[in-house]
C-alpha cells in the first residue's frame, strides 16, 4: 500500500471506522485518490452526508505528509492491515482496524496472548487471582493483554511486568491521552520494555464511553483466549468475553465467592459455556502450553519451613486476617508477622490488604 499519509488522514475523520474506511480502500484502490477524490463519489459508496462534509473540512486544514510527520515525532508508530506483520489473529475478525497505532515494540506480534480482564471495582480476592493466574501464564510464554482500565486490567498489567513478562494495552482513545491518569506511570513501564500500548484510534482522539466496545473486540480479537478473573453481571469484560466466542476464542472464567455480587459475571459466562478454572495450569493444558518456566507453588512445599507449612493449612480453603492466624496457631503477633513477611517476600501468601492474606 502506496501514501500511508493519505491512509492516517481519512482515518482521523471521526465516523469512517474500519467497515467504511475499507469501502473507500476497495473502491478508489488509492488512499491519496481518496482523498482528492469529490465526496459525491464518496456518498455512491454508501458514506454518510454528515461524514463526507467532515472530509471536506479536515481536507482544508490537514496535510497529510506533515499530519504523518507529526505522529512520528510523537513517538508513535502505526501498522496498517497492508503490513506483513499485521498481527494474523486480529486480521481474522469481522472487522479488524484498517490503521492501529501504538508505542513501544513487540519482538513477533503473532506470538501466542491471552486476554486477562475485569472489573474496574477489584476486590482483594480479586487482586489475588488476577495476580496468581496472569504471572503464571506470562512465565509460561504467553503475552497478556488487557485495556488499561482501572481495576483487573491494570493488575493483569502490573503482574506481567513485576513477573518480566510482556503485554499489550489496548486503549479506549487515542495515545495522546492515557486513561485513567492513574495509569500513565504504567503506560510508561509498559512502553519501556515490557511490550505496547496501543489503539485503533488516530493520536489525539479523546477516550470516551461509546469506544470501549470497539475496544473490547480488539482485546479478544488479539488473543487465543479470554480469561475473566472477577465481574459483575453488567461489566464490559463480559462483552470482551461474548465477543471472543463469536469470534471463536476459548473462554475461562474463575468463580468467585458466591456472596460476592463480582462473582456473578464468571458465573454467568459459566452458565453460556465458558470453562470454569481453578488454576492456571488448567488453562495452559488446554491450550496445549507446556507450563515448565513457570512458577509453582505446589513445588516449593519440600524447602518449606514447619511455620510456613502451619501458615499455609490455615489459609488452605480461605482467606484469614494476621490476627486470625496467629489466634488459630496460638502464636505470638511477632512470630506470626515475621513468618507472613518472610512468606510474602517468597510469594508463597498474598496481602489482600487491611491485614488479610490468601495463599499465592
Amino acid at each position: 500500500m502506496n501514501n500511508i499519509p493519505y491512509l492516517l488522514a481519512l482515518h482521523s475523520i471521526n465516523g469512517l471506522g474500519p467497515v467504511r474506511l475499507k469501502a473507500i480502500i476497495d473502491y478508489f484502490k488509492d488512499p491519496k485518490l481518496a482523498w482528492e477524490a469529490d465526496t459525491g463519489e464518496f456518498l455512491k459508496i454508501g458514506i454518510p452526508k454528515p461524514t463526507t462534509v467532515r472530509l471536506e473540512e479536515t481536507r482544508k486544514n490537514l496535510d497529510p505528509p506533515e499530519f504523518a510527520e507529526n505522529i512520528k515525532e510523537a513517538g508513535i508508530k502505526w501498522k496498517t492491515i497492508f503490513d506483513k506483520d499485521y498481527p494474523f489473529l486480529l486480521s481474522q475478525i469481522y472487522d479488524p482496524p484498517i490503521v492501529f497505532y501504538y508505542k513501544g515494540e513487540l519482538e513477533n506480534w503473532d506470538a501466542p496472548a491471552i486476554a486477562v480482564v475485569g472489573t474496574r471495582k477489584m476486590t482483594g480476592y480479586g487482586r489475588a487471582v488476577t495476580e496468581k493466574f496472569t504471572r503464571a501464564l506470562a512465565n509460561s510464554g504467553l503475552t497478556i493483554v488487557s485495556g488499561l482500565a482501572r481495576g483487573v486490567d491494570a493488575e493483569a498489567h502490573w503482574a506481567a511486568v513485576r513477573g518480566n513478562g510482556k503485554t499489550i494495552a489496548v486503549l479506549g482513545g487515542g495515545l495522546n491521552y492515557i486513561y485513567p491518569p492513574e495509569n500513565r506511570k504504567l503506560a510508561g513501564e509498559i512502553i519501556n520494555g515490557f511490550g505496547v500500548v496501543m489503539s485503533e484510534f488516530p493520536p489525539d482522539y479523546p477516550s470516551m464511553p461509546g469506544n470501549f466496545p470497539s475496544r473490547n473486540r480488539i482485546i479478544s480479537g488479539l488473543s487465543k483466549a479470554v480469561v475473566v478473573t472477577e465481574a459483575a453481571q453488567d461489566s464490559g469484560s463480559l462483552i470482551t468475553a461474548r465477543v471472543a466466542i463469536e469470534q471463536g476464542r476459548e473462554v475461562f472464567a474463575v468463580p468467585g465467592p458466591v456472596t460476592s455480587d463480582l462473582a456473578r459475571g464468571p458465573i454467568d459466562l459459566i452458565r453460556e459455556g465458558a470453562r470454569a478454572v481453578f488454576d492456571p495450569e488448567e488453562i495452559l493444558e488446554e491450550l496445549g502450553i507446556n507450563k515448565s518456566q513457570a512458577s509453582n507453588s505446589k513445588n516449593q512445599t519440600r524447602a518449606l519451613s514447619d511455620e510456613e507449612k502451619q501458615v499455609l493449612e490455615c489459609l488452605q480453603n480461605e482467606t484469614m486476617h494476621i490476627d486470625e492466624i496467629a489466634r488459630a496457631l496460638s502464636w505470638s503477633s511477632a512470630r506470626i508477622a515475621s513468618t507472613i513477611l518472610k512468606m510474602e517476600i517468597s510469594g508463597l501468601v498474598q496481602n489482600l490488604g487491611t491485614g488479610s492474606y490468601c495463599k499465592s
